[in-house]
């Protein structure tokens, strides 16, 4: 019985000694206990820090900004002087004084005979400018009237080719017919009137010509007043004065 309460006696000496041993260490271990002004203190230095940190990185980054707008304003500065131009190139521009009006105003001047082409007929006439007729006819021979489709029309020979060689044949429809006095005691020669588009130098103009055998007369083409009202003006003192095709069509009288 002595044994065993000894036994019990030197375990729970033990023990207690044990114990003791790792409640030193754990006290050696735990963390030192910082006081709550000396934790301000830090995170105000802390905190201090990062601002100037973060100042400094936006006052070198203003300062690069600053130079990329210098740089700019020179630029543009630079393309203002380019897109202007040069001072010794800029003239003043006189302004002419006036004209004063034209007599005639804007009408086209014809000589007493001017070249006439006609676009139907692929040729160009010795042309006869005449104020003192009313119409305007062309020198055709062989005219044979006939009907197509219901409307009438008109084939006939012009001599382009010259008096001596065969004519050449040409068709158009008839626009209408008129009767032309020559004489006071002959009767009235009732003519077929076509359509054509006429070029006398850079004018062009359309109008109506009567069919007519003109060989006995100067002019193979005659134009009259209908076809120079309120376009054109004569010098009876001038001719040809757009021009003289070399190719011209003129009257076998000649």
């Amino acid at each position: 019985m002595l044994k065993q309460t000894i036994s019990i006696a030197v375990m729970a000496s033990m023990a207690t000694l044990a114990g003791g041993c790792a409640s030193t260490q754990e006290v050696a271990n735990a963390p030192v206990p910082v006081d709550a002004q000396t934790l301000q203190s830090n995170l105000a230095s802390q905190e201090a820090s990062i601002v100037n940190v973060i100042a400094q990185a936006q006052n070198q980054q203003q300062q690069h900004l600053d130079a990329l707008n210098t740089q700019l304003q020179s630029l543009q500065q630079q393309m203002k002087k380019l897109q202007q131009p040069p001072k010794e190139t800029i003239k003043e521009v006189q302004v002419p004084a006036p004209c004063e009006a034209s007599p005639i105003g804007d009408k086209y001047i014809l000589g007493e005979v001017e070249s006439v082409f006609i676009d139907e007929l692929n040729a160009s006439f010795d042309t006869r400018i005449d104020t003192g007729a009313e119409s305007s006819s062309l020198d055709a021979r062989n005219i044979i009237l006939f009907e197509r489709d219901g409307a009438q029309w008109v084939r006939f020979d012009v001599m382009i080719n010259g008096a001596d060689a065969p004519g050449k044949t040409f068709e158009s429809k008839v626009v209408r017919f008129v009767r032309i006095k020559q004489e006071a005691d002959e009767k009235d020669d009732r003519r077929p009137v076509i359509h054509a588009h006429l070029k006398i130098g850079k004018y062009a103009a359309e109008t109506d010509l009567n069919l007519t055998d003109r060989s006995h007369l100067e002019y193979p083409l005659l134009l009259g007043r209908k076809f120079m009202k309120d376009i054109a003006v004569v010098d009876v003192g001038q001719a040809y004065l757009h021009g003289k095709a070399k190719d011209l069509v003129i009257s076998s009288h000649k």
